[in-house]
């Protein structure tokens, strides 16, 4: 099965490929490596959610956000270099805008882990960091950063 066709099944579609809100490119490709700009949970150029998770954000509404930011880094993925020329999720880097008091980044970046997985298998497990931080960009509580491995 497909991952477009995995996305579906699971009850996603890919939004459009995000742009650049600043100077940098959203996608590089280096020999069999693709590194993906962090992505926010946005719908174009507009946040969905905004605040810091333990505070005016959940903790559930973290993990979406997470999950909406891994769509989009996998939109800009797909724009490049098509979702079925990766053979694996190589490593995903998650910061959470926190709460001073909230020590949980990890369950909510797992909200971008989790979707990777039941869409990637085996190949979709990868190495990670989860950081919290105290501000960013747009007010996001979360963004997410790929690297993935070309077949």
């Amino acid at each position: 099965m497909s991952i477009l066709n995995r996305l579906k099944e699971l009850g996603y579609e890919l939004p459009p490929p995000p742009k650049p809100a600043a100077s940098y490119t959203t996608v590089v490709r280096e020999a069999s490596f693709v590194f993906v700009s962090g992505q926010g949970p946005m719908v174009g150029p507009d946040p969905v959610i905004t605040g810091r998770v333990g505070d005016t954000v959940t903790e559930e509404q973290g993990y979406e956000a997470a999950r909406l930011a891994v769509l989009n880094a996998l939109a800009a993925l797909h724009a490049e270099v098509g979702l079925g020329s990766i053979s694996r999720i190589v490593k995903l880097t998650g910061w959470v805008s926190s709460a001073a008091n909230f020590y949980r980044q990890h369950v909510v970046v797992d909200g971008a882990s989790d979707l990777l997985i039941a869409l990637f298998g085996d190949n979709g497990i990868h190495t990670r960091c989860a950081l919290g931080v105290t501000a960013l960009p747009f007010n996001i509580p979360v963004e997410i950063e790929l690297t993935a491995a070309l077949r």
